[in-house]
């Protein structure tokens, strides 16, 4: 564990937030015990100022690249994971204020002249923008199995020769609309729109428009495929306190130092319910963010969420922002270690179902 903080964030006490003020001691304690499996970072912010900042040390990877032991501080990048895929709904939602991309009602073949057989089959034509955004694509698409299988439609894709033509060839299987299917094949349609259309990489168009405007200084975003470019679903690294800060701009609707970033029309439709989960829970899915109501409190809450347990949730009703970075890779219960900080350590960010 450090005590070295994130030195462009204003500070303030548990105890002055209305907390216990032995908070980080108890998550210390509870981190040292086991109780968060192999935590890496955990940073709690109320009315933009930071109350918990805490760092630990544990095994990590970089995109799958075996890291070893790391002792995580706040000046040591993170993978985000899926994250990435909110971030890049945020980044769409930019370019689109800029005219760089096409609208969400245009049909999704029609952006990619290359893969016009595709375009001649009805079904394909009624696929458009909205349905990349909302995961509605209705294409076959597994990403059920382990992000180690081959046969993950993720993985399969950074193996095929094209990301788009690989996911835009996928057979249908529902009408476009109709079925919400968690799919990094839809943001790395995305990705593509914002590259084809700024004329910059993901990551230059990243840094440009929302890293530097939030004070971002340090960034990766992996690169992956055949083209090896900028794997748009799950291949960028932040610090947790600047992903804290992507939270933080949320919670203010879009503007950062009076100077307005993300469209505030964008933020919200992309932060409404837009689609309802294939899977029983407390979340619909919105613009690629995760978005549902506290079953305890009844407030509104948007979250994203990454393999290993990375989770950023946003709780307006608190003016709360909440980072849980991990290591628990290709873990399928690694989403319930941010809510044991809660039943452990008892900080109101989480509960047993989803946002208290």
């Amino acid at each position: 564990m450090t005590q070295a903080f994130a030195s462009d964030w204003p500070r303030i006490s548990a105890e002055e937030a209305g907390l216990p003020a032995d908070l980080a001691a108890r998550t210390d304690a509870a981190a040292e015990a086991g109780e968060f499996g192999n935590v890496h970072a955990i940073l709690v912010a109320r009315n933009g100022k930071l109350l918990l900042e805490r760092y630990y040390k544990g095994e990590d990877e970089a995109w799958g690249d075996d890291l070893g032991e790391v002792q995580f501080g706040p000046d040591v990048l993170h993978d985000l994971r899926s994250i990435s895929k909110s971030v890049v709904g945020l980044l769409y939602g930019i370019a689109l204020d800029k005219g760089l991309v096409p609208g969400l009602g245009a049909v999704l073949i029609d952006q990619f002249p290359a893969l016009a057989d595709l375009a001649e089959e009805p079904e394909r034509r009624r696929i458009l923008v909205h349905h990349a955004l909302t995961m509605n694509l209705g294409l076959e698409w597994d990403e059920t199995r382990p992000y180690l299988d081959e046969r993950n439609s993720e993985i399969a894709m950074e193996y095929a020769e094209d990301r788009v033509q690989y996911v835009l060839s996928r057979p249908i299987v529902a009408p476009a609309g109709t079925a919400w299917q968690y799919s990094g094949g839809a943001t790395a349609i995305l990705g593509q729109l914002i590259v084809n259309g700024s004329g910059m990489s993901l990551e230059a168009f990243a840094a440009k428009h929302l890293f530097e405007p939030l004070g971002i200084k340090i960034y990766h975003w992996a690169r992956g495929g055949r083209t090896r470019t900028h794997v748009a679903a799950s291949g960028l690294r932040l610090l947790p306190a600047d992903l804290a800060k992507i939270g933080q701009l949320l919670l203010q609707n879009g503007e950062w130092n009076g100077r307005q970033i993300v469209p505030l029309a964008w933020l919200e439709e992309s932060l409404k319910a837009q689609s309802e989960l294939s899977n029983p829970g407390p979340f619909s899915y919105g613009y690629h963010w995760y978005v549902g109501v506290g079953q305890r409190s009844g407030q509104p809450f948007q979250a994203a969420f990454g393999n290993g347990g990375q989770t950023l949730v946003i709780n307006p009703a608190e003016q709360q922002v909440y980072v849980f970075m991990a290591g628990a890779y290709n873990e399928l219960d690694a989403w319930k270690l941010s809510i044991a900080f809660n039943t452990k350590v008892y900080f109101p960010a989480l509960d047993e179902a989803g946002m208290r």
